[in-house]
């Protein structure tokens, strides 16, 4: 994956625009830095608008503490002189409110906008690197953790990012409040803080005790996710055995675990939230119990204390909202630390630095004594060579696990080969800039995806500014026009998630089309008319038959009507090549192709 955000934001604009300009920043690489620091980068990126919102909210809170020191002045001029009037004191008091609203407004506008914007770009950050992780890490890592981290884990981090500075702000004008409560009696105002250690000492043990509940809800909520993803995902499965009250079932486990930790998160802030909350009430008493006393004695005045009260709720204020601060500060770490988890996977599938564009492409491929075993340690090929001209259709053929899906995906580089080469034209594939190489290789998987947007979109995705007759031209190649033009609203018609609404065979055949129209000079089909009626697949292959000749095309298949229109085949067993030659060569020598075709045509009879 390219590491630097410049050249990554360079291969993204090759893709398709969006209205979206993208993050403006990294979260910081280095993983030693406390979690906040490494979001910092995004943060700051926001900083015009997250500037307007805290010296507003400065501006707001510090109009705020003028009102109970105008206060004061008017009761203690209206006590001393009874015939003063308070018309100027009051209209004092109302403007200054007046400012304390509007900027308030502003300030809580502005603070938001931030928030989501970082929001929206760390959403933008995480699926732009898991676009770039390769296919071993979607192999262990299920989709619904990704979800979850992406939506309910950002949201944890966008919320503490929203509050944390505004109650920051407030603990700035609680020392601002104490200095105005030492103005008006020093001994008072050590007085009223003097139960603000014990607050502080609180709130780390708060601290300590919430973090690792706060880590299992939010884990606990991606399990809930991930059931959910593969129900709707797998409905069909669900249905077909019959199993909704076990899914049912599952699901309600989750859930039920979630609850227990939403309980016991629950149960923590039932017991440490009240001294937090209510700590300060005992400065409050302490104010009015020697306060009161000094008033009786005619060292304070009544002003003095009223606005001394009023300052002191303004200390209290921040303090008492410790303990929400707390507990999002925990929520917002364990998800942020989700959320690293994601952002420091790296790619197996790296692009050199000097990788150079795959350009003017013969079609030539080479398997140079290919070495391959999946992460987990499943050796799938070994010593496997072989080389195919430009323009040749060659087929793969094998029993199952013999590695043939296996090739396909290393020419792809969708996995790295772990002893050999693959070459292109005599080019190492590892030393080719990865979109160049997918510009070369089309590949038709066997399990074809379709997006939920017409059918026109769904060709057109390689190529979005294909015009329509280039996409019907691919169509027809692929012998699906006939069946799109039957359709409600023909090539406008949307089809369902993942394709649904049409059938297998429907599918696949836009998938064709869909390579087709990136008219790529090599050609994958990875058993990619299984789900085609012979007659059907018959008749694509008719039309296929001109544009392979010009084209390097690698069939993985098990038909024999798909296998007899190479011009060659390889047989694999063991991962490496145990016959090479044509079909009849093949039937006429090796009892290992007639034994895997002879089981091939039993099951496709047999289904």
């Amino acid at each position: 994956m390219p590491q630097n955000p410049a050249q990554r934001s360079k291969l993204i604009d090759r893709g398709l625009k969006t209205k979206y300009a993208g993050p403006t920043a990294q979260v910081s690489p280095d993983t030693s830095l406390e979690w906040w620091r490494r979001i910092l980068p995004v943060l700051t990126s926001h900083r015009l608008t997250f500037f307007i919102a805290i010296s507003l909210s400065f501006v707001s809170l510090f109009f705020q503490t003028l009102i109970p020191n105008y206060l004061n002045y008017a009761l203690t001029g209206l006590i001393s002189h009874h015939g003063r009037s308070l018309n100027h004191d009051v209209a004092w008091i109302i403007g200054i409110g007046i400012v304390t609203g509007i900027t308030g407004v502003i300030s809580r506008n502005y603070v938001f906008t931030t928030a989501y914007n970082v929001e929206a770009d760390l959403r933008s950050l995480i699926y732009e690197h898991m676009t770039w992780l390769s296919f071993s890490f979607y192999d262990r890592v299920q989709s619904g953790q990704l979800i979850s981290r992406a939506n309910s884990d950002i949201r944890s981090v966008q919320m503490y990012t929203t509050f944390a500075p505004l109650i920051i702000v407030q603990l700035f004008i609680g020392v601002l409040a104490f200095f105005f409560m030492l103005r008006i009696n020093v001994e008072l105002a050590f007085i009223a803080i003097s139960v603000m250690p014990f607050l502080y000492l609180i709130g780390l043990r708060m601290r300590q005790v919430m973090f690792p509940i706060s880590w299992i809800t939010q884990a606990r909520l991606a399990d809930v996710a991930t059931i959910v993803d593969e129900n709707i995902n797998g409905v069909r499965v669900v249905k077909s055995f019959a199993q909704e009250n076990a899914e049912v079932n599952r699901l309600a486990d989750a859930s039920e675990r979630v609850t227990w930790a939403y309980v016991k998160d629950a149960q923590l802030r039932g017991v440490w939230a009240p001294w937090i909350q209510n700590l300060p009430q005992i400065g409050l008493v302490l104010v009015l119990l020697f306060g009161g006393w000094m008033v009786y004695r005619g060292t304070l005045g009544v002003g003095a204390i009223l606005a001394f009260n009023a300052y002191l709720l303004m200390l209290q204020a921040p303090f008492m909202m410790l303990g929400q601060l707390v507990m999002m500060g925990q929520r917002a770490k364990a998800s942020a630390g989700r959320i690293f988890e994601i952002l420091d996977e790296h790619s197996e599938i790296v692009e050199q630095p000097e990788a150079s564009a795959l350009d003017h492409v013969s079609g030539k491929v080479t398997f140079d004594h290919v070495q391959f075993e999946y992460a987990n340690g499943t050796k799938v090929l070994e010593d496997f060579t072989a080389e195919i001209q430009p323009g040749e259709t060659v087929a793969l053929v094998g029993r199952t696990g013999s590695g043939k899906s296996t090739v396909a995906r290393l020419l792809t580089r969708f996995y790295d080969v772990t002893g050999g080469a693959v070459k292109i034209d005599d080019q190492d594939i590892r030393n080719v800039t990865l979109h160049s190489l997918r510009d070369h290789v089309g590949v038709v998987m066997d399990e074809p995806f379709l997006f939920s947007v017409s059918i026109r979109d769904n060709i057109a995705y390689g190529r979005p500014e294909a015009s329509l007759e280039e996409v019907v031209a691919a169509a027809e190649a692929a012998n699906a026009h006939e069946f799109i033009v039957r359709l409600p609203d023909g090539y406008d018609t949307v089809v369902g998630e993942r394709g649904y609404t049409l059938s297998g065979g429907q599918r696949q055949r836009i998938a064709i089309a869909r390579t087709l129209l990136t008219n790529p000079p090599i050609l994958i089909l990875d058993d990619a008319t299984s789900a085609i009626d012979v007659h059907v697949e018959t008749s694509i292959y008719q039309a296929l038959t001109s544009l392979l000749e010009h084209r390097t095309t690698l069939v993985i298949a098990h038909r024999i009507s798909t296998i007899s229109l190479a011009t060659r085949v390889l047989v694999l067993e063991n991962g490496r090549v145990a016959a090479s030659g044509t079909h009849e060569e093949l039937m006429a020598t090796s009892d290992l192709y007639n034994e895997i075709l002879s089981h091939d045509m039993t099951t496709e009879v047999s289904e």
